[in-house]
Formats: C-alpha cells, sequence, structure tokens
C-alpha cells in the first residue's frame, strides 16, 4: 500500500453512529493517507441503493474522489448490515469497480454488530476483513492493510502501554487461576446488611484480611414471553442466587424504562425497553430482602425525581443515590423533563440526599463523552456536579469514572484524564465531604469474543490501579461491566466469574506491577498529557465562576451548557434551545479527544472567549422558554 492511495468511509443516514468513522479518519491521516468521508447525499443513497439513481450518485462519489480503499459502517439491525452491503458490494463487481483486473478500488472493510460480521465474513469467505468493535488503533491500522513503516511513532509509543497492559490480561485468563479466586470475608458490624447499613460503613469496615475495593455489578433480566410478575419473581430468584454465592458487595438493579418514568401506573401496552420491570414498592421490598447481605442501589427515576429517591430509601436502604443534572431528560430522549426543570429537580433532591446523610453520585461525564465531548469537558462536568454536590451539603460523594470511553481513546490519555479528575474533585475534600472513587470499563469496550473480553476485563482492571499507582486504598469500588456485555445478557454465574477476574487481576497486579514496569515506563507520557488537561480544565472553571452569575444554581447550570461550555457535537436533539452546545467539532487526536476547527486543537482561551460571548444568547434562552 502506497501513501497516496485514498480511503472512502461510509455510513448510512440513519445510523448515528460516527464515533469509530472519526477515530478511523483520524487515524489514517496521520499516516498520510487522504480520507474521504461519505457526504449526506451518498449516506442517503447507500440506504436506496436498488435505485439507479442513488447507484450513480455511489458510484460518482469513488469515481471522482479516486477511492481505492472503502469502510461501511452499520451498526444497527444486523439483517439490514448484512443486505446494504451486499448491494454494495453486488454493485461495485458488477461495473466492475472491485475484484476485477481493472478494478480501483483495492479492498472493503466493514464495521458493524458480530452477528453481521460474521455473516459477512462467511458469505465473502474472508476477502472482505471486519471490525466488531474493540480493535486497538494499531489493530485498526493493520487489518486495514498500512504498512508498520507508516505508522508514526506516536502512535505506536502511545500505545505501548495498551499492548503491554493487554498482554498482563491475557496471561491471567491464560493461567486460569483466577477460577479459583475465593470470595472476601466482610466484617460484620451492627448495623451490616440492616436498614441502617451504608455504603461509608461498609468500606470503613471492609474485609477481614485487609482492605479491598467492594465490587459493584449491574443486573437486571427482562424477557418479553414472561409477565412483568414473572419477570421480577425471576430477577428476584437472581439476587437469592448472588447474596449466596458471596461475591457480589453491591447489587444494581438494571431496572425497566418505566419502572424510573411511569412507577406505580398501570403500564398496559408501553413499552418496556428492557430490563426489570418493578412497578411497586413491595416489589422493591422483596428484592432487597433476596439480595441481603448485599448492599442494593437503583436507576434514579426521570420525573418527580425527589418523591422516588425518598421511595428508594424507604424499600432497598439504597446504598448511594445516582443523578445525571443535564441528562435522562428531552435532551437525551430517556425523559420528560424539559433540561430546566432536570436541574431543578436534580438539585432539590441532592439537597434531600444531603439532609438525610446520604451519598450522592454524578452520573455525568460518560454521558457528556457518549454526545462526542473532548476530553476537558469530561473532566468539568463531573467537577461542577461534585461542586454542586458539596453546595448543597453532601457529604459523601461517588466519582464515577468510565475508563475506555471512547474506546478508541489510549490507556495513557485515558489515565491522564482520571488523574486530573480525581484530582480536581479531591480538592474538594475536606471534614464535611468524602470523595469515594468508583471506577468501571467503558460501555462498548469489550470485544464480541468471550477470551478476549475476559482479557480486557483483566486488563483494565489493572488500569484503574494505576489511576492512584501507590494508593492500596484506591479505588474503593469497582463497578463491574461482565465480559458478555458485548455478546449477551450477563446471568449470575458470568457475574460471579467476572468478578473472580476482577478480584484476581488487581490481587496479580499489585504484586506484579513495579517489575513489571507498564505504568513507570508510561509516566512521562502520562504527565505530559495530564499537565495541559489539568491546566485547561482549571482555565474553563475559573472563566465559568467569573462569567455565569450564580454557576452553581439550575439557572447557572443551565446556561453553563446552552452557551456551550460543555461541548455535545453528537447531540441527537435538533432543538434550536441546544445549537450552542452542538456548534462544536471534536476529534481524536494522539488517542485523546479534542475540540477541533479546520482540523487544529482549538486554543483554549479562544474557546473560552466563544464561550463568554455566548452568554448573553444562553440567558436570552433561559429567560424567553423558562422565565428566568
Amino acid at each position: 500500500m502506497r501513501c497516496e492511495e485514498i480511503f472512502g468511509l461510509m455510513k448510512t443516514l440513519v445510523d448515528a453512529h460516527t464515533m469509530g468513522i472519526d477515530a478511523a479518519v483520524s487515524l489514517l491521516r496521520e499516516c498520510n493517507y487522504k480520507v474521504i468521508v461519505s457526504p449526506l447525499r451518498v449516506q442517503k443513497a447507500l440506504e436506496t441503493l436498488e435505485s439507479e439513481e442513488s447507484q450513480r450518485i455511489i458510484l460518482d462519489w469513488i469515481k471522482s474522489n479516486k477511492i481505492n480503499h472503502i469502510g461501511v459502517s452499520y451498526r444497527l439491525d444486523p439483517r439490514d448490515a448484512v443486505n446494504i452491503f451486499g448491494r454494495l458490494v453486488a454493485l461495485l463487481k458488477k461495473e466492475q469497480y472491485f475484484e476485477c483486473l481493472s478494478a480501483n478500488v483495492k479492498s472493503i472493510y466493514f464495521a458493524g454488530l458480530k452477528p453481521a460480521c460474521d455473516e459477512i465474513a462467511r458469505e465473502y469467505s474472508g476477502r472482505i476483513c471486519t471490525f466488531r468493535g474493540g480493535e486497538s488503533p494499531e489493530e485498526t491500522l493493520m487489518v486495514m492493510g498500512i504498512p508498520k513503516e507508516d505508522i508514526p511513532e506516536h502512535i505506536v509509543s502511545g500505545c505501548k502501554y495498551d499492548r503491554k497492559i493487554q498482554e498482563f490480561g491475557r496471561n491471567i485468563i491464560k493461567k486460569e487461576n483466577y477460577k479459583s479466586e475465593e470470595k472476601l470475608i466482610a466484617k460484620k458490624y451492627p448495623e451490616y446488611a440492616t436498614r441502617k447499613d451504608t455504603l461509608v460503613k461498609r468500606l470503613d469496615h471492609n474485609f477481614e484480611n485487609g482492605f479491598q475495593p467492594l465490587i459493584r455489578a449491574h443486573s437486571g433480566p427482562y424477557d418479553p414471553d414472561l409477565t412483568r410478575e414473572e419477570c421480577v419473581k425471576k430477577y428476584i430468584g437472581w439476587c437469592k442466587e448472588l447474596a449466596q454465592a458471596g461475591y457480589l458487595d453491591i447489587l444494581s438493579i438494571g431496572s425497566s424504562q418505566l419502572s424510573q418514568s411511569n412507577f406505580g401506573e398501570k403500564w398496559n401496552d408501553k413499552i418496556n425497553g428492557g430490563g426489570v420491570p418493578v412497578n411497586s414498592e413491595k416489589e422493591y421490598i422483596d428484592i432487597w430482602n433476596a439480595a441481603k447481605p448485599m448492599l442494593v442501589r437503583t436507576y434514579s427515576a426521570t420525573q418527580n425525581v425527589c418523591r422516588m429517591a425518598e421511595m428508594y430509601e424507604r424499600t432497598i436502604n439504597i446504598a448511594w443515590h445516582a443523578l445525571s443534572l443535564w441528562w435522562f431528560d428531552e435532551l437525551d430522549g430517556r425523559g420528560p423533563n424539559s433540561l430546566y426543570r432536570n436541574l431543578k429537580e436534580h438539585i432539590a433532591t441532592i439537597k434531600y440526599i444531603a439532609s438525610i446523610n446520604k451519598t450522592i453520585e454524578a452520573n455525568v461525564s460518560h454521558h457528556f463523552a457518549f454526545r462526542g465531548c473532548d476530553d476537558t469537558t469530561y473532566i468539568i462536568s463531573t467537577v461542577l456536579a461534585a461542586k454542586m454536590a458539596k453546595k448543597c451539603g453532601a457529604k459523601y460523594f461517588v466519582l464515577q469514572n468510565m475508563l475506555n470511553t471512547p474506546r478508541s481513546t489510549w490507556g495513557v490519555q485515558d489515565l491522564a484524564k482520571s488523574r486530573v479528575l480525581l484530582r480536581l474533585v479531591k480538592e474538594l475534600e475536606d471534614n464535611n465531604f468524602r470523595v469515594i472513587l468508583q471506577t468501571r470499563a467503558g460501555l462498548d469496550f469489550f470485544k464480541p469474543d468471550i477470551d478476549e473480553a475476559k482479557a480486557q476485563l483483566a486488563a483494565v482492571t489493572a488500569m484503574m490501579d494505576d489511576i492512584d499507582p501507590k494508593n492500596i486504598y484506591s479505588p474503593e469500588i469497582i463497578h463491574v461491566v461482565s465480559y458478555s456485555e458485548a455478546l449477551y445478557l450477563a446471568t449470575p454465574d458470568i457475574i460471579n466469574e467476572s468478578i473472580k477476574i476482577t478480584r484476581h487481576a488487581l490481587k496479580e497486579y499489585r504484586a506484579q506491577k513495579w517489575n513489571l514496569g507498564i505504568v513507570s515506563e508510561a509516566e512521562e507520557q502520562i504527565r505530559e498529557r495530564q499537565y495541559r488537561l489539568e491546566r485547561d480544565a482549571r482555565k474553563i472553571l475559573k472563566a465559568m465562576e467569573e462569567n455565569i452569575d450564580n454557576l452553581y444554581s439550575p439557572a447557572g447550570l443551565y446556561i453553563a451548557f446552552a452557551a456551550g461550555w460543555l461541548p455535545v457535537p453528537q447531540l441527537w436533539s435538533d432543538s434550536e434551545e441546544f445549537l450552542i452546545a452542538k456548534n462544536w467539532q471534536t476529534q481524536i487526536k494522539n488517542g485523546g479527544v479534542e475540540v477541533v476547527e479546520n482540523g487544529a486543537i482549538l486554543p483554549v482561551d479562544v474557546r473560552i472567549n466563544r464561550c463568554i460571548s455566548n452568554i448573553p444568547q444562553a440567558k436570552y434562552i433561559l429567560n424567553t422558554k423558562y422565565g428566568g
């Protein structure tokens, strides 16, 4: 392959997933290859290839841009993916654009869900390379045929940490010693497993053989063939099974969307959307009883948030409350509240939680990341939430940090981002405010291959320990995402095995860490990135506090969002209310996500000045729509 060869990357108009394409574009351009991304006209044509007009649009685009390599991404229905891709390949072969002596297109790649990738691999006997998710930057480039000599040194060295930590993970799984990992014995205290038990008590008493992180896992089976009551009964059985096994410390109920939005109502023909369809206080009490001695928690509601928080206290003695401030409302389509009403409800609920001395989590930063924010925004959004919680009187704050988000983030960048986030939030600590770090793997991090995913789970556990590498009390909580995440729902057996892998990987990494030298060799790179992220985050936070009146209030946090201080270029909402927030470009650069303009990183001072100039417009929107 030669650098003058041209890549064309395509998606359909209906598929909103762009992060994978953006990452591939960035990587190829860093290797000095020209990349053409399909415009809207071509995206629409790809959906309707049965028409001659659409075929002509596709062929003209390929020919006029002299494209040699085509990548197609489709992450929706696998059957549609196979059909769309099949029509495209058939068209290119028929018109002699592919797989003939005179063909200008030398290779075609497909990125999508595992079933679609499996079918395409079978149908084309391996002639089409597929991307199933979870590929590293180096793996991506190699699959696309980029010679090693064309891959820049900064990508090779930047991915060195990832290669080594993944090798550690593979060794953990290969040896299989994790299978004999025994459950830890919790220290008992008078309130243990009673209505007066708390997360803080569980952390402070911890385990008989010394401090270890508490393990949290999410579970939520739903079977459309069962009645609602049968689904809840099945889940209660799961709770008993997990409690009896004794590996899990904190059970997170994966409740139905309807449980969050329409609790206690008649659901009739409303769509469940997956998750446990809990719909009565008695059912929550039954779950709590079945789950003992585990601590129990669940999702916040999407309306009547404070009333539901009170109900969670009565029924499951909720281990901690998680509130998302800006999210789970009209902004992301997950709830009925407007953004401003949501902020008011959530802040009022934080005050209630503080009044009963319970713990609050800001379920914030990764939701910004899902909408394409840069790494600095990832940090800032949680710092704002932590400061808001402290001002509301909260004494205990769970700092959730989702690694591998987006999954193309390099490990050294993830660690730099995590360390800055931890430092800025920890600075708020005093005698009345305690920060509890909770780490987890990314939502779409795991590969749809069981052995590889198990190795990834072991590797990301080691990575969690590198955030605060000399502190044996960090992280305090690990949210274990099961290795089956990319393939199917985790059953109790899979959850328990995932916990064994996590516990064993952490123990082994702590024993071997300084001899392996994985993080010590990467420290210089991490510190360089850490310095710039911290400098920019502090600058932006200072500017926000100086320029937004009463920042730590519903109106202040609304203006912060509406004026574009927290960029979300991939927000699906097309409301004019949020145009400024969306009017940014982000791109993966050097393994991290940056705000860019014309392909170059936007200087932080330019960004700040632009946001300041947007404040009057954001105030106008707030006043005209909500009366200030």
